[in-house]
């Protein structure tokens, strides 16, 4: 086990980790760490989101700026505002007791673009952005970042599944020259592959964390078999049984979301939903609710529930099962964050069990059958 000392960080740095709780490095961290302290050079990172990539990017990136310059050094892209508010977030706490200052900006849909504007005007030293309103900005003239030194792509798998591709090509061309490109992802599918051999340099360095994990070992998977009638009355059943545990239940489509949160909410349970066609607004107060404890449980579709991180979530339920691989890897990823355990449970009628199967070879886990 290596200290963060021993990686190469800066003492000001470590006091500001300190206080956010964090002391050891996780395995991503004292992997990349080194590497992206050191050496200019494009890097692709392989691990499950909950596993401290923010600081494994992070930190390297504060150490990288040149303060004197006012200019942005360095571009974060992540795939929702969420994430993108958390990252600046932390970035800022790390900096707590660092004597110069470095401004970090956000930029993303769902406020309005003068203000984000007029924050670019300040000197700004790292652009975290979602690639849609950053796109916006670049075509209007109105965010520089053609001297970067640092592109970050960070969730790149989750970015282009929710439909990011040409965004993204577009960027990586109008910044390529000689910035390093570090690329971050939970899984690796052929699109990616694609960045990879066509943005990134021939000599990339390649860190993979828990090869074999797929999904998060401090997780538990069970499926319960139920029948589509008696579904619902299952789930009170289930949910029952947690008292006043916190979780999040995954649903398919929006109208699924949006009955099962009628539902519950009659029969009593504190409940918010997260779905594609909610208000930025209205997103944002189902957030703050569930994050503060107001709200016990969360209903959501999967493209909502990216980036959710909320601690000690001990359980999410699929009330269906995902259409593909990478869906329950994200799903069940929001339980057990940061060393912690939880449980990913599926409801299932009988004729999914061959689907379980496939689930369990594809990602290598175990599901056990619960009975209630």
């Amino acid at each position: 086990m290596s200290t963060f000392i021993e990686l190469g960080i800066r003492k000001e740095y470590i006091k500001g980790l300190k206080e956010l709780g964090i002391m050891i490095p996780t395995e991503i961290q004292e992997k990349s760490i080194p590497i992206l302290l050191k050496s200019k050079t494009d890097f692709v990172g392989l691990a499950q989101t909950g596993t401290g990539k923010t600081a494994a990017y992070g930190l390297p990136i504060l150490h990288h700026i040149d303060v004197s310059k006012p200019e942005i050094q360095a571009l974060i892209l992540s795939p929702t505002r969420e994430l993108v508010q958390q990252i600046k977030k932390q970035l800022f706490k790390f900096t707590k007791y660092v004597d110069q200052k470095i401004f970090v900006e956000g930029i993303y849909g769902g406020e309005k673009i003068d203000i984000q504007i007029k924050a670019l005007k300040r000197t700004t030293h790292i652009v975290v952005a979602t690639p849609g309103r950053l796109i916006d900005m670049i075509e209007r003239g109105d965010v520089n970042i053609k001297n970067i030194n640092t592109l970050v792509l960070d969730e790149a798998d989750e970015m282009l599944s929710m439909g990011f591709k040409q965004d993204l090509n577009r960027i990586l061309k109008f910044t390529s020259g000689s910035r390093n490109t570090w690329l971050f992802s939970a899984t690796m599918p052929e699109d990616i592959k694609h960045i990879i051999k066509k943005y990134m340099s021939s000599d990339t360095s390649n860190i993979e964390v828990n090869k074999n994990a797929l999904v998060n070992a401090n997780i538990t998977h069970q499926f319960i078999k139920t029948s589509i009638k008696e579904k619902n009355d299952l789930l009170i059943k289930l949910l029952e049984t947690r008292g006043q545990q916190r979780g999040i239940i995954f649903c398919r489509t929006k109208a699924g979301t949006q009955n099962l949160t009628n539902f519950l909410k009659e029969e009593g349970f504190s409940v918010g939903a997260l779905e594609g066609d909610m208000q930025q607004r209205d997103r944002d107060k189902a957030m703050r609710a569930f994050k503060n404890e107001s709200t016990q449980i969360l209903i959501s579709t999967d493209v909502s529930a990216r980036g959710i991180d909320v601690n000690d979530l001990a359980f999410i339920i699929h009330h269906q099962l995902p259409e593909n691989l990478e869906y329950y890897t994200h799903r069940s990823g929001r339980t057990a964050r940061a060393g912690k355990t939880g449980y990913s449970i599926a409801l299932i009628i009988p004729s999914e069990l061959q689907r379980i199967q496939e689930i369990e070879k594809g990602l290598g886990i175990y599901f056990k059958e619960k009975t209630l």
